[in-house]
């Protein structure tokens, strides 16, 4: 992570798994400093993280992955299959 200063708010690139990111630091602006670990929610850091906690929860998401419990990487591996039948379409109101 990285941080600097973008019209008034902290701002930071952090490094999610590989894939940068612009986010903005300024509810952890007192405690973020390069190098920390953060919980990003819409692009905001929310909170920080010890190293030791954030290691834990990669290795666990590693396992998840490895297992495939987390699903397919290719999301149109995990789409439905289109439909064969047809539908009428949907007014919103009960049928009569």
């Amino acid at each position: 992570m990285n941080l600097r200063e973008d019209e008034g708010l902290l701002m930071g690139t952090v490094d999610f798994g590989g894939v940068q990111r612009d986010v903005c630091m300024a509810y952890v602006a007192g405690e973020a400093q390069v190098g920390a670990y953060v919980i990003v929610h819409v692009g905001f850091a929310i909170s920080l993280v010890a190293e030791e906690e954030a290691r834990r929860t990669f290795q666990l998401l590693q396992e998840l992955e490895d297992t495939g419990a987390l699903g397919s990487k290719d999301p149109s591996a995990d789409a439905s299959p289109p439909s064969t039948g047809s539908s009428a379409p949907h007014s919103g109101r009960p049928p009569p």
